[in-house]
Order: C-alpha cells, then structure tokens, then sequence
C-alpha cells in the first residue's frame, strides 16, 4: 500500500478549494465532447484582472511561478468553460468539486484562429497556468485549455493500481483536453483552429514534449519550459536528487555539483532542499517506487529495477513529431539543465530531430520565477521568454552557447 503523506505548507496553497458561480444566462450553448460536467459563462475579463474577482480562477493554484514584475494583461471579454471528465479520484478540491480530470476553456471574442493547450506545472490544479501563459495567450487572442492532469497535490500517487499509472494519467488526460477543446473551438467559432500550441512549465513542459512524440497529429508545435525528463536509463528525478539531498545534508557543495547542479546557483540550494528536494523524491518513488522505505539521501535507482520499470512507462524518446522550442534555465535548482534539457537536446538530436528542435539555455534563469523578486540582480525571469516563445517568437541566440552534451551520469542504468 502506497505511504500516506501530510501536506507542506507549502503545498497546501496548491490544492485548497473555492466556489465558482452558476451557468450564466444568455452565453452560446457549447458542449465540451466527453465532459461529465460542464459550467459555462460569458465573462467580461478572462484574464486574472476579471477571474480573480468573478471567482473564475483560484490564485493559489499559480502562487509563486511568476515574478511581481510580469505585466499584467486585462480587458479581454469572453467565454469560459469550467468542469470535468469521468474520473474516480478525488484529489482536486477546486470549486468544492472534490473531483480530478477538471478542466478549464477560454475563448475570447476576438480571436486570432490559435488555441493553446497546457497540463499544470508540479502537482497543481487547473488554473497554475494562468498567469504565466493563459493571460498573455487570451490577450494576444488564442484560445486557451488547461488540465489538472487527473490527480493533484502531494498525494497525486494515490491515484491508480500500478507504479507510473497516476504519470500516465497526465499524458491521456491532456491528449483528452485538446481533442475535446479542439471541437469547442469548432463550435465557438465555425471553424477549427490552425494552430494549436502544447505548452508547459516543468511537469507540463514534459506533457509537451510527450504529446508531440506521442500525439504530433494533435498539434501544430509546442513550447516546453524547462520540461521535466523521465528516461528509463537516467538521468531522471530519481537519479540526481537523492545525491544532492545526501550532498547538502553531509554539507558537501561537492557533492551537490557532481550531482548535476550549477556551483553558481549554491545561493538557493537552502530553499530547495527545504521546499522542493525531499518532498518531491519521497512523492515521485511513492509513485515510481512504492515499495521503498528508506530515506531520500539513500535511495539508489540503479539498484531499483521495479522503478525502471516504471519509468519506461511514462520516459520520453526525442522523437518528436512537430517543432518544439524548449527553454531552460543554467541555475535551475530543481531540474539542473545538465540532467534534463540538456540531456533531451541530445535525445532529440539521436533520433534525427533536430530539425525540428529550437533549444535556448537561459543564463542566469532558475526553475520557476518565484524567486526573482527575492534576487532580481542575480536570477533572470523565465516566463517573458515562454510568452514570446508561444507567440511564435523565435528565442535569440545570446544565451545559447554551443550545446555540448553532457557526459552520462555517475550511477545511471545503462541502456
């Protein structure tokens, strides 16, 4: 039986619930393809300038992704469609629906023929995304669609029978969306989108890179910010951080950097370890390994082969199937870039990819943007870049040195 685990603090602004106001009277009759349940209403600002006052939005779902200096948008009238699919789990709270596989669909009323489909960042719900893409995509008039990936919060791994199956949950649940918000697109409109657009942080920015391996047909391109790497023969969450938890605890700097980290980004490595690195080994092996029961520092993937197992399940190839820009951060201290982006840039370039892939290292940028407000002259925001990336801006070059792939972890399975 999977290990039961309390709530951070932390985490629990991610998963706390709010209240959304009735079907309006008077909006188009939409009907999203599959949906067990569906709230639709005519809004008169889709972005969080409007959601947040009309109940339309739940602020904790996107706390501590951006910086306070990401510009607003505001004044964009519309329809929104909240809900959700059929689904067994009962880990997302949001509108006092007790219910996962919810969904959210806004479609402005100028539109520019765009819809752009994204999966929730870590362990979050449905609305992560809105400040970081849904309000910059809304005001330059795409349509936007974002999931809660079917499972949410730190007991996501609950959700399923198998190791990987709540993982695999993610992917079907976000080829389901955007097939469902391509017909809602058809509907609204009279015709269907020309482009459609897979974005994602972290955890959403691997959904993009699956659905474009798994499902090209679905999308047009996609935009992958610092996507997390699952590869069955490492390197892979369960690789590179058990060290540097052992690293930090044993007060080894060495250790941190030999697990993959940047030596500059040593400034947030407290932060991390108290935040981010534990809790998200013991809940990833939870999910990819349930049956271990040691400490984090101690975990050893080589020697696990039920998680590798685990992993294939749900591990990414490079062979994608539409363009992909994939953006990264050199400080990331969560996902280091020399044992994710790095390492998938290589991938992509194996399969015969390359072509396809647009690959921009970011000096200076760390995993999301919530702490550029505490060290505005030492980390670079990431989330203007993803913006101009989704718009079909083409990332610049200064940044991105010659890409040099990296030498194979010490440790890792071999393939």
């Amino acid at each position: 039986m999977r290990r039961c685990i309390a709530l951070s603090v932390a985490v629990l602004l991610l998963v706390c619930g709010f209240a959304v106001p009735a079907e309006a009277q008077g909006c188009p009759r939409l009907r999203v393809p599959g949906a067990e349940y569906q709230v639709v209403a005519c809004l008169a600002d889709l972005t969080t300038a409007g959601t947040v006052a009309s109940g339309h939005t739940n602020p904790a779902d996107y706390a501590g992704l951006t910086s306070a200096g990401l510009p607003q948008q505001a004044g964009v009238p519309g329809i929104q469609i909240d809900g959700y699919f059929p689904d067994s789990s009962r880990t997302n709270t949001n509108h006092g629906w007790n219910h996962d596989a919810q969904y959210v669909i806004r479609l402005p009323e100028k539109w520019n023929g765009g819809l752009v489909v994204a999966g929730s960042p870590g362990v979050r719900a449905q609305y992560a995304n809105d400040k970081a893409i849904s309000d910059w995509v809304l005001a330059h008039g795409y349509a936007f669609a974002a999931t809660d990936k079917g499972n949410t919060g730190v007991n996501f791994f609950a959700d399923g029978v198998r190791p990987g199956d709540a993982i695999v949950e993610w992917n079907q649940r976000t080829t389901q969306l955007t097939r469902a918000a391509r017909a809602v697109v058809a509907q609204r409109y009279g015709r269907p989108p020309r482009e459609v657009i897979a974005a994602g942080v972290s955890n959403g920015g691997y959904l993009v890179r699956w659905q474009l391996e798994n499902h090209p047909e679905l999308y047009t391109r996609g935009v992958d910010l610092e996507g997390t790497l699952w590869a069955a023969d490492g390197p892979n969450l369960l690789t590179f951080l058990p060290p540097a938890i052992k690293g930090y605890e044993q007060q080894s700097p060495t250790a941190i950097v030999a697990a993959g980290f940047d030596p500059r980004s040593d400034f947030l490595w407290d932060y991390h370890y108290t935040v981010y690195w534990k809790l998200t080994q013991r809940i990833y092996t939870a999910e990819l390994d349930p049956t271990y029961t040691g400490k984090e520092a101690d975990y050893d993937y080589a020697s696990r082969p039920a998680a590798q197992h685990a992993v294939r399940r749900i591990a990414l190839t490079g062979r994608i199937g539409r363009p992909l820009v994939t953006l990264h951060g050199t400080l990331d201290s969560l996902l280091p870039i020399t044992q994710d982006s790095d390492v998938y840039a290589a991938m992509v370039s194996r399969a015969g990819r390359a072509r396809l892939h647009t690959y921009q290292r970011v000096e200076a940028g760390n995993h999301v943007d919530g702490l550029v407000d505490a060290y505005p002259d030492r980390l670079t925001p990431l989330v203007p870049l993803l913006q101009k990336a989704i718009s079909g801006h083409r990332p610049l070059p200064v940044h991105s040195p010659p890409f040099h792939p990296p030498r194979r972890q010490p440790g890792a399975v071999a393939s």
